[in-house]
């Protein structure tokens, strides 16, 4: 009779909990990152707008491969086409803009005693209020002035130019060079990574941010098209507004729906003082209903059926995007902020114990 004694493995050794930082130093981090964000944006707005075109124009890319033209002409094309187009329709906006701009204050010197005359009552009560508190105080009922002085500095005219002909120089060639090359940097900073896992997972999370938000940028672009397109024919063919001059406004509402519920919210503001310069009685509140019972079926119904629940975001979550890349960046932060904020939220989904905060932010 033999025996055969098997020898106990040794159990592998826990390994020891990840440490976790404090809330200061979250809070610290989230500071940096914010400054970081804000004092770097001479350099990130360019590589940011230049991805944000470049995903516009990947599908149109890819379309045009399979009809046998290679990525680099497909690019010089599409990019000449997007150039061509920007000059053409600046061309015919400069003329009215420039007209409203002189116009304006003219119109708003003669709107002046309308408004005066609507808001007398408050007026005087606030004056009769201000005037009370000084006699009770023992005050003058005096005036203060306040004296304005502006200081015109034509040498910061001269500096600002060639810095904004160069970022917009920077934006072509990065668009470009997105178009053509994106892929391969992509494959070659993939290979850098030590696993196959972390390849696998990389690879999946950027297929589905090229793929996703490309079609999603793509389409919101073509949407605003439209929107600009139909509200111009709108104010063309039912209040008789001139042709470039309904073609400004309908650029105006196309550009300001790139930024959800801000942008329409400018429009209204605009419309409705386009309203009050242009007509009179009831009809000055045409323009700014136009407006948005067209805002109102392209953003309850038209695009929630185009695009579906899966980009779908938080009403709160996407105010909240608005206010800080608004803050960091201005108008190119406003015209960011949703494309950024699917881009994290495509990243949420694909990590293993981060699924809860993509889904915070539906």
């Amino acid at each position: 009779m033999s025996y055969t004694f098997e020898t106990a493995q040794p159990e592998p050794a826990p390994q020891a909990p990840r440490p976790r930082s404090s809330h200061a130093a979250i809070v610290l981090a989230v500071l940096a990152v914010a400054y970081t964000l804000y004092a770097a944006q001479a350099l990130l707005l360019p590589v940011l707008l230049a991805m944000f075109f470049a995903l516009v124009g990947n599908p149109i890319i890819r379309l045009l491969r399979r009809l046998w033209i290679p990525r680099f002409v497909s690019a010089v094309l599409l990019l000449g086409l997007g150039m061509f187009s920007t000059y053409m329709l600046g061309r015919e906006l400069a003329q009215p803009a420039a007209e409203w701009v002189r116009e304006v204050p003219k119109e708003l010197r003669d709107l002046a005693p309308k408004l005066r005359s609507l808001t007398k009552p408050v007026t005087d009560a606030n004056r009769a209020a201000e005037n009370i508190a000084r006699a009770a105080g023992g005050e003058t009922a005096g005036k203060v002035q306040v004296v304005k002085t502006e200081v015109n500095d034509p040498y910061r005219v001269l500096t600002s130019t060639p810095r904004v002909v160069a970022s917009v120089l920077a934006v072509v060639l990065l668009t470009f060079f997105f178009m053509v090359y994106g892929g391969d940097l992509q494959r070659n900073a993939i290979a850098l990574l030590p696993s196959r896992q972390q390849k696998k997972l990389t690879v999946e999370i950027l297929q589905a941010i090229e793929t996703e938000i490309s079609r999603y940028v793509l389409t919101i672009s073509i949407i605003n098209v439209i929107v600009g397109l139909v509200f111009a024919g709108l104010l063309y063919v039912l209040l008789d507004v001139p042709a470039d001059e309904a073609l400004l406004w309908g650029t105006m509402a196309g550009l300001l729906n790139f930024a959800p519920y801000v942008g329409p919210l400018i429009g209204i503001l605009v419309m409705l003082l386009m309203g009050f310069v242009t007509y009179d009685d009831l009809q000055v509140l045409a323009p700014a209903a136009l407006y948005l019972g067209l805002h109102t079926l392209e953003g309850q119904i038209i695009t929630p059926i185009v695009l579906g629940r899966r980009m779908a975001l938080s009403p709160l979550v996407l105010i909240l995007a608005l206010m800080v890349f608004g803050w960091l960046w201005g108008i190119i932060g406003l015209l960011l902020a949703v494309p950024l904020l699917v881009c994290v939220k495509l990243v949420f989904e694909r990590i293993d114990g981060m699924e809860g905060w993509a889904t915070l932010l539906e």
